[in-house]
């Protein structure tokens, strides 16, 4: 039995079958519709009292019959058979509506989410009428005919310099309304030539549009909970642009969102997850990035609702680890922490996978897809984190050597881009990758410098770990996978906490930073605050520095400025740690 969808209440089985019917009427492949299958629609819609609308697909088959406007009866894009910005769904929606008036912008709106080819909305009488001589009863009074057209005039924005949080930087949809037409114009129109002129335009602007067609376009989701205050939220939405473009991606639009709570089935409300369609469609976005960690079913959702690719924050970090690991340690952790990130969100990851189901038909030998990578992925986290575990006791007993040669050691930390790699090339001119990227590095680096000792001044060596960058939440999938980094903090006599002054966030930073060490299984060593980046810092910030810590250190790693005083610090620090332990 063909299904029927939207509002079934009240409705006789009379009324069902004539519904059903519609699915066994076929429309010539040129037309868009007919007087006849209009008529009987109108009908239809007369009798049960409630708008109507058929989809039907480019074969003129009817592959949809909903109760409801258009907007009602909308069409989730992944169940859409194609779909994109350069070119149209292949499906287009013959509508009924009880008050004579154009299509209003709930039913445009649902046209443009789905691409529909056409919207054709027949006005109807309400009653039937006879026509002049008698012998046909009509309900369609009056006929629009709408569809989307291409925009010129959109431009890309890239992130993040173009970013502005906040702003809404795109146009409606843009679309063309006919005026009142009856059933016979509607009759001539050639669907086919329609169709074509449309997706030949649409394609162009695609193809001008597209700026680079390895990177993603990227829309940025953002939620305000009662929680966080303004500040704290445009910086996250700041720092989340940072990470998409570390990524590779291209942020095209930040859509934000205030709300008490976050909604538990689509983290915003189901009018901005609309907008996010619509924007994302809009400019042919091909991923949507959320400020917040997302569960496996607020994905699944939001993908059947936006038909584009989800994902949060944290699958974007992980995503920078992936490319930015280099060493084989740092490899197996980056995949151990993907892959344990990924298990739970296997169901509904891609329309091809096999569903679990339950009772006759569904038992028997073998298992579904869905199984099977479940297994494999159990198999491939088991092996890996024997690797890591071999890997952590390797860099242990490296560890006891250097501690039986008594060198002492310092960790650098900091929130990611405070400019660790770069201090420690200047100090200890490594060749450390560096970059203004968040976590440009990841696999911790030790090299040897020479600090001054006592009242001699007598050059004394101990080791510096340059480890990776801290983030505000960090995952805790991620503080599992990278503790073979971390330990290099937890095993060290004392800590360098790195500080960008420069950025504006920087006191939250420093609270993320402490947060985190906070957490760690050992407690670590005394800690020394070093304020980087002075050079780029006002004299406000500065002075509010250095009343907030007085006992700090103050530099430019990249200009060297402030180093020898740091070294002299660092050697203090030295004997303070090793005399207390």
């Amino acid at each position: 039995m063909e299904t029927i969808f939207g509002n079934l209440q009240g409705l006789k089985s009379s009324q069902l079958k004539q519904l059903q019917r519609l699915y066994h009427q076929r429309i010539p492949g040129d037309r868009i519709t007919t007087p006849e299958f209009s008529q009987r629609l109108a009908a239809i819609s007369t009798e049960v009292n409630q708008p109507v609308c058929a989809y039907i697909n480019r074969r003129g088959q009817v592959i949809r019959v909903g109760v409801g406007t258009p907007r009602q009866t909308q069409i989730p894009p992944m169940e859409l058979p194609r779909y994109g910005a350069e070119r149209l769904s292949g499906i287009r929606c013959i509508a009924t509506h009880l008050k004579p008036e154009p299509p209003n912008e709930a039913a445009l709106t649902a046209m443009a989410l789905q691409r529909l080819d056409a919207l054709v909305v027949l006005n109807i009488t309400g009653t039937g009428f006879t026509r002049r001589g008698g012998g046909v009863t009509g309900y369609v009074k009056e006929v629009y005919l709408a569809h989307l057209t291409p925009q010129e005039s959109r431009t890309l924005i890239t992130s993040p310099a173009a970013l502005k949080v906040g702003e809404s930087q795109i146009q409606s949809p843009s679309w063309n309304i006919s005026p009142p037409l009856d059933l016979d114009d509607l009759a001539e129109q050639d669907l086919v030539d329609l169709v074509e002129n449309l997706e030949a335009e649409f394609q162009r602007e695609f193809i001008a549009q597209e700026v680079d067609a390895d990177h993603d376009r990227v829309l940025i989701v953002g939620l305000m909970t009662s929680e966080m205050t303004p500040l704290q939220f445009q910086d996250t939405l700041v720092e989340l642009a940072r990470l998409v473009d570390t990524a590779g991606g291209d942020v095209l639009q930040t859509i934000q969102q205030k709300r008490s709570r976050v909604h538990p089935q689509t983290v915003v409300g189901e009018g901005k997850v609309q907008e996010i369609a619509l924007t994302a469609q809009t400019l042919g976005v091909n991923l949507v990035v959320f400020d917040r960690d997302l569960s496996p079913s607020q994905v699944r959702n939001l993908e059947m609702q936006i038909g584009i690719r989800v994902v949060d924050r944290t699958e974007v970090i992980l995503d920078i680890f992936a490319q930015r690991a280099q060493s084989r340690a740092g490899k197996l952790q980056v995949e151990l922490a993907q892959l344990e990130y990924m298990q739970p969100r296997l169901a509904g990851r891609g329309r091809t996978m096999s569903r679990l189901g339950g009772g006759i038909g569904t038992r028997g030998p073998g298992e579904t897809k869905l199984e099977t990578e479940r297994r494999a992925i159990g198999q491939r986290i088991s092996r890996l984190q024997k690797e890591v575990n071999q890997l952590q006791a390797h860099r242990s007993r490296l560890r006891q050597r250097r501690q039986h040669q008594e060198v002492p050691s310092v960790a650098l930390v900091g929130y990611t881009n405070a400019g660790k790699s770069t201090l420690l090339n200047a100090l200890t001119n490594a060749e450390v990758y560096t970059a203004d990227q968040l976590f440009a590095t990841l696999d911790p680096t030790t090299r040897r410098l020479a600090i001054p000792y006592g009242e001699t001044n007598e050059h004394q060596e101990i080791l510096i770990t340059d480890t990776v960058g801290f983030i505000h939440e960090l995952p805790a999938s991620l503080m599992d996978a990278f503790r073979a980094t971390l330990e290099e903090v937890t095993e060290a006599d004392a800590l360098l906490h790195l500080v960008d002054l420069s950025h504006p966030a920087w006191l939250r930073h420093i609270r993320s930073v402490r947060e985190i060490l906070v957490q760690m299984p050992i407690t670590p060593g005394p800690a020394l605050v070093v304020f980087n980046k002075i050079d780029q810092a006002n004299s406000e910030t500065l002075a509010l520095a250095r009343e907030e810590f007085p006992l700090a250190v103050f530099i430019s790693a990249s200009q060297r400025l402030g180093l020898e005083t740091l070294r002299q610090r660092l050697a203090k620090l030295i004997e303070y740690a090793v005399d207390s332990q």
